[in-house]
């Protein structure tokens, strides 16, 4: 069993998806209504399996490859790679990678903050399954980073070869609140977004490349410009116009500020350098620190001063 499973309860109606393996062979299941309950291995099992059990199994015939039959554009619309995010509650969703499709793919996903990323899950994806990646809080909705999807289709026997690919995503609340539907393999209402469509082709050569370097040296100073010492990150001072920006726009930009000068202090052979965020409500300066805590070449962090800049500055410095 692994995190993600759908399971039912041998002694109960009850069916959830487990979100937490504990020694001692104890799982915690998330069931319908949002609750966690804990339970023993050997009182839980997975759904499919129990199925299985229940219907007995057919044999399989080997078959071999040609053209698909065109689809409907019914079950076109269910065909291919998605990804869901599915409520346990009100504020908790699950992250999930599906494959609907006929092939097996090999999967790599990750968080990207700037040129920095953070690897969330990665391995085979069988046709027809579903795999839990993550969870997200919907109150954090406006700092979700951005996802970066790879894939490579495997063929199992000889066939055509399909090319690799990847996608970036995004989201807009806008239309993000519009995609509940029912997901395709889960038959739950989720939040359903298709990463097969407006892809571009996986260039393997310079993955291949990446993955065997040695990590990068930092460049000495000199070689690029210096950022200012002190960076202002008041969206007056980076967005004349900003009346008409919402606040997820308006955190955006000043987070791509941010990225930008850190990048180009650490390039650059900076000592340090003086975010000035504001107090406000606290949403940039916790995300400045939250990124901060994930990059490389960071000797630490702090609130600057307060009395330059009160408590609305961080002071970085740099390795």
């Amino acid at each position: 069993m692994n995190i993600g499973d759908r399971v039912r309860l041998l002694r109960g109606t009850e069916e959830g998806v487990i979100t937490k393996l504990s020694p001692g062979g104890q799982v915690e299941i998330e069931i319908e209504e949002g609750f966690r309950i804990p339970a023993l291995k050997s009182e839980v099992v997975l759904i499919h399996q129990a199925e299985r059990d229940h219907f007995g199994t057919k044999e399989v015939k080997e078959e071999v490859w040609e053209p698909k039959v065109r689809r409907d554009s019914k079950d076109q619309a269910q065909f291919g790679v998605f990804l869901a995010y599915l409520p346990y509650n009100d504020q908790h969703h699950g992250v999930h990678l599906i494959n609907n499709q006929e092939k097996d793919i090999l999967f790599y996903v990750a968080e990207t903050h700037g040129a920095n990323s953070k690897t969330l899950s990665a391995g085979v994806l069988k046709s027809k399954q579903h795999q839990r990646i993550d969870e997200r809080s919907i109150k954090d909705f406006e700092s979700w980073p951005t996802l970066h999807f790879q894939f490579i289709p495997l063929n199992q026997r000889m066939e055509i070869t399909l090319a690799p690919f990847e996608r970036k995503v995004k989201f807009k609340a806008s239309a993000f609140f519009k995609s509940k539907k029912k997901a395709p393999l889960m038959e739950k209402e989720a939040y359903v977004f298709q990463l097969n469509e407006h892809t571009k082709p996986l260039d393997i050569k310079a993955l291949n490349q990446s993955l065997n370097e040695e990590e990068p040296h930092v460049v000495s100073s000199g070689t690029s410009s210096r950022p200012p010492a002190e960076v202002d990150l008041h969206i007056e001072k980076i967005e004349p116009n900003h009346q008409q920006l919402s606040n997820s726009e308006k955190l955006r930009l000043q987070l791509e500020a941010f990225e930008k000068n850190i990048n180009l202090a650490i390039v650059s052979g900076s000592d340090e350098i003086t975010f000035i965020h504001g107090i406000g409500n606290g949403v940039l300066r916790r995300e400045i620190h939250k990124r901060l805590s994930g990059l490389k070449h960071i000797e630490y962090f702090q609130d600057a001063h307060k009395s330059n800049f009160g408590y609305g500055a961080t002071r970085v410095k740099i390795q």
